[in-house]
């Protein structure tokens, strides 16, 4: 298997040197100047390993850690020029799986990344998430890949082919606000153009499919003037 790493460091020359190495061990590489770009690389590639600097701009590696952790388990080690045993164990605590002082030797590194890729491929619920990955759970939501069905607390709904595409789209970025310009691009894959209308259209009839009182959704929130998401409860 092809494994995938996202670096994060600030410092371009460590990003660059790691990615040298691991690319001669075969893997792929990402790579991102601070946390707030590692969390959006994380939306748009499979990654299976993260190296983690903690001292970064923006967002730094603690609070990306922490944010990763609220929904993935993807192996995290943290690199930091800080030595203090409370660093470390800060970094743990918050959802890191291993830590590694700077300056580190590039075989050390190499040496926990394998590791650690071995632990998840096996424990980590690398296959668990496989398994399950044809369903996507939010709250008593839950939508099949294989089957392309819905249920409501147990209840299949019947959804149309573009009402479902919309759903999974929310469903598959909980949280996370679509425009109805980006929602049409997705769904319809062609560009949008006075799309309001056929989005508010197909988003009521979700709504009346999948909510028990339409007016006060539990799942498909608007969020004025910007656009929809789905929200756990």
């Amino acid at each position: 298997m092809e494994y995938t790493i996202l670096v994060a460091d600030d410092d371009q020359a460590i990003r660059d040197g790691i990615e040298i190495y691991l690319k001669n061990e075969g893997y792929h590489v990402q790579k991102a100047a601070d946390g707030q770009e590692a969390l959006e690389i994380l939306k748009q590639h499979e990654i299976h390993l993260i190296i983690m600097d903690v001292m970064m701009p923006n967002l730094d590696g603690i609070a990306a850690t922490f944010k990763i952790r609220e929904d993935q388990n993807i192996p995290i080690i943290m690199l930091s020029a800080k030595v203090e045993e409370t660093d470390k164990i800060l970094g743990l605590s918050m959802g890191a799986d291993d830590y590694i002082g700077k300056p580190f030797h590039p075989l050390e590194l190499l040496a926990r990344v394998k590791s650690q890729l071995r632990r998840y491929m096996r424990f980590g619920s690398y296959e668990q998430k496989e398994q399950q990955s044809n369903e996507i759970v939010v709250d008593g939501l839950v939508l099949n890949n294989d089957t392309k069905t819905i249920t409501v607390d147990g209840d299949e709904v019947k959804l149309t082919p573009i009402e479902f595409k919309i759903t999974q789209l929310l469903m598959e970025h909980v949280g996370r606000v679509f425009s109805i310009d980006e929602i049409y691009e997705r769904v319809w894959k062609e560009a949008a153009y006075n799309a309001d209308n056929i989005v508010a259209v197909h988003i009521r009839k979700i709504r009346e499919k999948i909510e028990v009182n339409p007016k006060n959704p539990k799942y498909v929130k608007v969020v004025w003037g910007v656009g929809y998401k789905i929200d756990k409860s």
